[in-house]
């Protein structure tokens, strides 16, 4: 590459990369993840549980079984339906059946303004018993271990937490989505500080809505869910206003709690995951082209750099090689070490994310390990969501 092109290249690089290393450097400080815990008296019907479904006959039985394996700290399972036509509700009736805990409820026609999974939320929040001192929102699609619920819930209550959310562990099936999952989710882990640290700047806190525990009070403080009411990301929303009103906001590894079997293969995991990562529902404009450049400077370019480095040597004769070596100027040189040593972090990151990975019955479960090389794609998904709202979540049509 020519000195100018490398030059606006390491200016583009270079401070994301600082940023970069800031964010890294605190992981050692970070909470360890949370472990599962049998409850104590002390914990006897504190929580309730709230369940926002629209047809999730295909996935939603692990949950339920799971949750009638936690104990007696939870009070109630609401379970709040979006009139489901697959089913969902008689899975719900079948296991009331078993547990008297559980309890179904379809919310109301959704309004103007909102969209339908803090609608759903919010319903849930309002005709849960006043008695229960948490709200534990969950989705369908996760899969509890025993103990989940008490060990979240003593896990807030010794650190002091008024919200705290759960990274889960993710299942891997097919192929294409272990090779691009692992990019999307890493567009989160460049622009944010690692689960367990405590972020002190309300507009950086980072949330999961997956499994979201939050104390009644506080919630009903700012008006349910409110708040997060348009928000196509409205568990990083709530946790951000809720951040801003001065309570402890939380986001710790729950990788031993709980699995996720979020999308069906590659391609609905960049439809359906894809436009919501960038989080622009909470996030100020200044705010999100920052965090694109940054995505774009450490996540999006050192493939594409070292590649075409790569590919412009093996284009050329042994002799043209060593003189190609012996041309490059300081900038070329910076950049393409630079880089290198993006790729090597990026790479030692993916270590250290394996654990968050349940890839045991995956089909191509080594493309994990090639992941690095979606990261390009995996950033052009976060430019294009960015500047495009969704017209259609989850079945549901917005105009």
């Amino acid at each position: 590459m020519t000195n100018a092109i490398s030059l606006l290249l390491l200016l583009i690089q270079v401070p994301a990369t600082a940023i970069l290393l800031s964010r890294l450097l605190k992981g050692p400080r970070r909470h360890p993840p949370i472990e599962p815990q049998q409850p104590t008296p002390e914990l006897l019907g504190r929580v309730s549980i709230v369940v926002p479904t629209l047809n999730e006959a295909l996935r939603i039985s692990p949950l339920l079984a799971g949750l009638s394996w936690q104990s007696y700290e939870v009070r109630e399972i609401v379970v709040v339906d979006s009139n489901s036509s697959d089913g969902t509700p008689d899975l719900v009736k079948a296991m009331q059946q078993k547990d008297p805990r559980f309890r179904l409820m379809t919310d109301d026609p959704l309004p103007p303004g909102w969209v339908g999974r803090p609608w759903a939320l919010h319903n849930g929040f309002l005709h849960s018993s006043e008695a229960s001192e948490w709200f534990l929102g969950l989705d369908a699609d996760i899969q509890p271990h025993p103990g989940l619920v008490a060990g979240l819930m003593k896990t807030a209550e010794a650190q002091g937490y008024d919200l705290v959310s759960l990274s889960p562990q993710f299942i891997l099936k097919y192929p294409g989505e272990c090779w691009l999952q692992p990019a999307l989710l890493m567009t989160l882990l460049y622009r944010f500080d690692p689960a367990g640290i405590n972020t002190q700047q309300p507009e950086r806190v980072m949330a999961n809505g997956q499994c979201f525990l939050c104390r009644r009070s506080v919630l009903a403080s700012v008006g349910g869910y409110s708040s997060a009411s348009g928000s196509f990301c409205d568990d990083v929303t709530l946790a951000r206003n809720i951040a801003v009103q001065g309570y402890k906001v939380g986001f710790l590894d729950g990788a031993k709690v709980l699995k996720v079997r979020m999308y069906e293969g590659a391609m609905e995991t960049w439809k359906e995951w894809g436009r919501s990562l960038d989080l622009k529902d909470a996030t100020s404009r200044s705010q999100l082209w920052g965090d694109l450049w940054l995505l774009f400077a450490v996540q999006g370019l050192p493939v594409l750099i070292i590649l075409t480095y790569l590919l412009i040597s093996l284009s050329l004769s042994h002799s043209q090689q060593t003189r190609l070596i012996a041309s490059l100027h300081t900038p070329s040189l910076l950049l393409l070490g630079l880089n290198l040593f993006l790729l090597a972090i990026r790479f030692g990151m993916l270590l250290a994310i394996a654990p968050s990975y349940d890839r045991q019955s995956a089909k191509g479960g080594w493309l994990f390990w090639l992941s690095p090389f979606a990261d390009p794609l995996a950033v052009l998904r976060i430019f294009l969501s960015a500047f495009r709202t969704p017209r259609e979540w989850r079945g549901r049509k917005y105009i």
